[in-house]
């Protein structure tokens, strides 16, 4: 499976490069992982983060974009969707995350899966890490393996 994150911002604490760092080592066994920082626009324009974002879109991957009305998922159900997304023929995903303005609706179009942690607003950066969180538990939970809860 090849999975993409294309996110605005980078991070520039060492405690959230230390935090990815160590899902992305946790990861590689189960996925090929790509994350794509895109710079943040300096004049808060939506629509051009989102054609910047919408250009990184790897061809033929299920888009699933980070969105606070998209559905929610149970860790168990997320760990189903990843599975059944490979099981179908369809092992690229890409996941966006916006900035702080998040993004325009050409980005909720192309999305096939519009998904919701919480009513919560976080940060991108905090955002970032708990999807490779929860990306690592799917995986654990798909190969039968413990993991907390």
């Amino acid at each position: 499976m090849n999975i993409t994150v294309v996110c605005i911002g980078t991070l520039k604490e060492k405690y959230w490069k230390d935090a990815q760092a160590e899902y992305l080592k946790r990861l590689s066994r189960f996925a090929k992982m790509n994350i794509l920082e895109l710079p943040e626009s300096r004049s808060d324009d939506v629509h051009e983060e989102s054609s910047r974002i919408l250009a990184k879109i790897p061809k033929n991957a299920t888009v699933i974009a980070l969105d606070i009305t998209g559905r929610r998922f149970s860790s168990v159900d997320f760990a189903k969707e990843i599975s059944g997304l490979a099981l179908s023929g369809r092992p690229d995903i890409c996941f966006i995350i916006g900035g702080s303005d998040g993004y325009d609706d050409t980005v909720r179009k192309a999305a096939g899966i519009r998904l919701s942690f919480s009513d919560f607003t976080f940060p991108h950066q905090l955002m970032r890490v708990i999807l490779l969180e929860q990306l690592y538990r799917a995986f654990k939970i798909n190969a039968n393996e413990k993991y907390h809860k």
